[in-house]
């Protein structure tokens, strides 16, 4: 995992983050990441991360920005904007995910004021579509990162995360790597593997 010192995390974490009034009576809810997840600075894929959560790290939740699926979490040491859609927490005894019940979980509304310096907004899109637990996660051989490394192309940056098991929309043009199984793709900054049949992506480059 990549790690900052603290006190860039608390500079980076306090930059817009503010809870809504009347939240004041919530209690800490715990939430467990169903997938590695990236840690960003920011609520969208345009902000750079802070780190990784890994597959099943609990993350203290403070809350969701309303109209988003953009929700601040501590977790690990880290403080930072994840996407709740990978996010499951404990309701009545079952494991939901934060993003499909969070009125039913009260879920509290957090807001974030951009900053000078920001990144742009995305262009409005689709989103990287789940379920992870669909894919099984390869290991691509060295020279296969050296290719995407020497032949980039251009970076898409669609509303959501960038997880292996999630489906690319057809309007992403995908690359192919030379006698190789999967193609590739970068989709927000990160070069993805991408299973051209399902178009599920099956590695993630960090």
């Amino acid at each position: 995992m990549k790690n900052l010192t603290r006190p860039l995390l608390r500079t980076a974490a306090a930059a817009g983050f503010v809870l809504v009034a009347g939240s004041a009576a919530f209690a800490a809810m715990t939430a467990t990441t169903v997938t590695d997840l990236n840690v960003r600075a920011g609520p969208g894929p345009q902000y750079p991360t802070v780190g990784l959560a890994t597959r099943g790290s609990t993350a203290v939740l403070d809350g969701c920005i309303e109209g988003s699926k953009w929700c601040r979490i501590d977790v690990n040491g880290l403080r930072g904007w994840v996407y709740a859609q990978y996010l499951t927490t404990d309701l009545g005894g079952s494991a939901v995910v934060v993003q499909d019940r969070r009125s039913d979980l009260a879920v509290p509304v957090v807001t974030y004021e951009v900053q000078a310096g920001d990144p742009p907004m995305p262009a409005p899109g689709d989103e990287l579509l789940g379920p992870v637990e669909d894919v099984e996660p390869i290991v691509p051989p060295d020279t296969v990162r050296t290719y995407i490394t020497t032949n980039p192309g251009d970076t898409v940056y669609l509303d959501g995360e960038v997880v292996v098991g999630a489906e690319l929309p057809q309007t992403v043009e995908v690359r192919r790597v030379p006698d190789y199984t999967y193609d590739y793709a970068s989709i927000n900054g990160q070069p993805v593997l991408v299973e051209p049949a399902t178009r599920r992506i099956v590695y993630v480059y960090r």
